[in-house]
């Protein structure tokens, strides 16, 4: 065997090919790496950026960014500081009131997933949830529209006429525009306005007896609209005229204080006798639906007349001059009766009213014909051990006269 016993020049390094090669593999592994954070990092931007358009970076080291972020079509202003190194960990947020209201009680939730969320995207993603269960808690909140939805809408009433408004709440969005049919009768015209407007249709309603359907467009404007509503009052004219001849000539026992919308009407025939009619609002000259109440002794021939006389009804006289010539009768009215000659109390309750609902349940005697509301009457006979009930009606005793008398289970309020 051949042993070298000299040592090698001072200065001379040793080759050793293997050192190259892990270098080598080294820096290309460096280089994937940070080519791998490149693209990762791209991605994340192009995909902060398609998620939150309003959201931009302030600065070129990307440590800084302000603007809105979009969360149920409603805008919220954010203010986010990153450290040089991008750690969210140690980043600050800034937000604006409305935000800071609806994370009222979050506030620690976002802490956390400021601290444990991987990267911006991830974190942003997260405080739109946050805020979507906060807005379920405060559905009132309402994202502040652009100023030029402000003049849009001044411009707007300019044309309209500021006479026509009663009231605009302080948000500038709900508005109540008064207006007049044909008759003279006032009507009122409530519209909540969205933050895109004319953009997006506005709400609208109104105290009518049919859907308010109004014709919007990105174009159109609160004075078209506005006409709109009154071509929809002019159609219903004919309808109102009716009932208020109903109103003003007749004793109206329900409703109490009848709205515009209301199409029925329970006029006062007699003592413990009364006719439910109920108008259609499109064609208010034709026979309504009627509904004869009170004891069947009473009931009866009123109920008969009706039958027979139906072909007699002419549409082109009032609804209450057809109602007298079917029914033959004379209705008793304001000028000639009281009304408390037809505000008879229940029998059970001592009161007129219950809620709503009247005495409207009759004793078939003709020698007793006290009234009852029907509530009343059933939970009496249902108490009664000599009651009997079948299905949903139950047999029992009148509580004044002892004859024979039934009633209906009262309706469940949902």
């Amino acid at each position: 065997m051949w042993y070298c016993n000299k040592k090698f020049p001072r200065g001379l390094k040793t080759f050793s090919p293997w050192s190259t090669v892990t270098k080598e593999k080294s820096v290309k592994l460096l280089t994937g790496h940070l080519e791998l954070q490149r693209l990762t990092a791209r991605a994340m931007e192009t995909s902060l950026v398609k998620d939150n358009p309003l959201l931009l970076p302030l600065n070129k080291e990307k440590t800084i960014y302000d603007g809105f972020i979009t969360v149920q079509e409603r805008d919220f202003r954010i203010r986010l500081h990153l450290p040089p190194d991008r750690q969210l960990a140690r980043s600050r947020l800034h937000c604006c009131w409305q935000l800071k209201h609806l994370l009222r009680g979050y506030e620690h939730i976002v802490k956390q997933r400021l601290q444990q969320s991987p990267d911006l995207v991830s974190f942003i993603l997260e405080l739109k949830t946050v805020l979507e269960v906060g807005l379920k808690s405060f559905p009132e909140c309402r994202s502040i529209p652009p100023p030029q939805y402000y003049s849009q809408l001044i411009s707007e009433m300019e044309t309209l006429g500021w006479a026509k408004l009663l009231f605009i709440n302080t948000e500038f969005q709900t508005l109540r525009l008064k207006a007049e049919d044909s008759s003279g009768r006032e009507h009122i015209l409530t519209i909540k306005l969205r933050s895109k407007h004319p953009a997006e249709a506005p709400e609208c309603s109104a105290d009518l007896p049919i859907p308010l359907v109004i014709t919007w467009t990105p174009q159109s404007t609160l004075d078209q609209l506005y006409n709109q509503f009154l071509l929809v009052l002019e159609s219903l004219t004919k309808f109102w005229d009716v009932l208020d001849e109903i109103d003003s000539k007749t004793w109206i026992l329900e409703p109490e204080k009848p709205s515009r919308s209301d199409t029925m009407r329970r006029i006062a025939v007699g003592n413990n006798v009364s006719i439910k009619v109920e108008v259609d609002p499109r064609h208010p000259e034709m026979l309504p639906e009627c509904c004869l109440l009170g004891a069947e002794h009473a009931v009866t021939p009123l109920r008969n007349k009706l039958n027979a006389n139906m072909h007699l009804w002419n549409p082109d006289s009032s609804v209450l001059h057809n109602l007298r010539d079917v029914l033959e009768i004379e209705f008793p009215s304001p000028a000639t009766h009281e009304k408390s000659t037809f505000s008879v109390e229940c029998g059970i309750c001592y009161s007129y009213r219950l809620e709503a609902a009247i005495p409207d349940h009759v004793c078939n005697d003709p020698r007793c014909g006290q009234p009852f509301h029907q509530a009343c009457l059933y939970e009496w006979l249902r108490a009664l051990p000599s009651s009997r009930q079948s299905f949903n009606i139950v047999f029992g005793e009148c509580p004044y006269c002892s004859k024979p008398i039934t009633v209906k289970m009262a309706a469940q309020k949902s």
